[in-house]
């Protein structure tokens, strides 16, 4: 399968994939000085193949490294910025939250002279994979809610301004090496800022950037199971619709399918990336399931246009649990596409388990 050759509905992940126990145990020894550079990037490699052969075996069209490179999405990506000092988390018993990570204070302009460590990701999964995939790099405010103000910077605005043109450097270089589909997410805590600002930003994140497809996923926060604000896609529209991305990848199986209608309602051109697993719950979807909340967003959004993935990444799942998810999306979307054009796909393979 190639990009052109896509299916009707193709399926995909937003970035993240569940992290195997052995990587857990890993990364302990690599945080105590156990493991060697050449161990680190064993390790690495093997997880990322462990990503794409779960995928691949669930079915998936469009799959990820599962981010496996990466920390908590966004932390081992603050290794690659200078002018930054790290500050002690403020809250460190308990349950973790979004207080208990740590934060930076800028110290000078930061930059990122290295690159932000995706060129290595996109070179290694060319290697393991010969499926149509997508590279994510979290946007310029995601990035800047770790950043507190200080230094040349009188707000995290500011942060994120100085951000997207490191963003864009790396989104070249991406796109110069290969990638056809890149990816910015962004967390809900963004919508406090006006719209129009949302989208230049976004904007300026891809100016210049020649890929097949432009993706925006848009998250409500998935940190323990815990959001970041009122559970809302509508402050975003219609502005949202003027971005250059060519598909938004929204959340709408966490709040029970709610503003499927924003699309017709707002004659929104773009594609969208409906997110049909939830993934802060507990359960594995039926094939069944997955297939009525399909047909709901046909009512609002044409088929040619539609993209089926779980509502967010899935690192906060289980291995056994990511992947039995998939595989319910993966069956469920098939009987859909059999329903719109009268042909029956080959199963997936439903006796596998991770």
């Amino acid at each position: 399968m190639t990009a052109s050759t896509l299916p009707i509905l193709p399926t995909t992940v937003v970035g993240s994939y569940a992290i195997p126990a052995w990587l857990w145990a890993a990364y302990e020894k690599i945080e105590a000085g156990g493991f060697g550079r050449m161990d680190v990037a064993e390790t690495e490699n093997d997880a990322v193949a462990t990503a794409v052969r779960d995928q691949e075996r669930a079915g998936v069209d469009v799959i990820s490294d599962g981010e496996m490179r990466r920390q908590g999405f966004i932390v081992s990506i603050f290794k690659y910025f200078h002018g930054l000092k790290p500050i002690e988390p403020r809250r460190k018993v308990g349950v973790l939250s979004y207080d208990g990570h740590v934060l930076y204070e800028p110290v000078e302009r930061i930059s990122a002279p290295d690159g932000l460590g995706t060129v290595r990701e996109l070179q290694y999964l060319r290697q393991v994979t010969a499926r149509p995939f997508k590279i994510t790099l979290p946007g310029p405010l995601t990035l800047a809610t770790q950043i507190t103000k200080g230094g040349p910077y009188r707000d995290r605005v500011e942060v994120a301004t100085d951000l997207a043109p490191i963003i864009n450097r790396e989104l070249r270089a991406l796109a110069a090496g290969g990638a056809e589909n890149l990816q910015i997410d962004d967390v809900y805590q963004s919508f406090m800022m006006e719209p129009k600002r949302l989208v230049e930003l976004y904007d300026r994140c891809f100016e210049g950037v020649a890929v097949t497809r432009r993706f925006w996923h848009i998250c409500f926060g998935t940190l323990e199971g815990f959001g970041f604000g009122e559970r809302t896609y509508r402050p975003l529209f219609p502005m949202i619709s003027s971005a250059s991305a060519d598909q938004l990848v929204f959340e709408f199986a966490n709040r029970e399918m709610a503003e499927t209608g924003l699309w017709r309602e707002f004659d929104c051109p773009k594609e969208l990336g409906a997110g049909v697993l939830d993934l802060k719950n507990f359960y594995v979807e039926s094939p069944e399931l997955v297939a009525r909340r399909i047909r709901r967003m046909l009512e609002s959004v044409p088929a040619e246009r539609l993209w089926i993935n779980p509502d967010c990444g899935l690192a906060r799942l289980p291995r056994h649990l990511a992947f039995a998810k998939l595989q319910a999306l993966v069956i469920g979307t098939r009987q859909v596409r059999q329903e719109l054009t009268g042909r029956a796909e080959p199963g997936c393979t439903t006796g596998e388990r991770a």
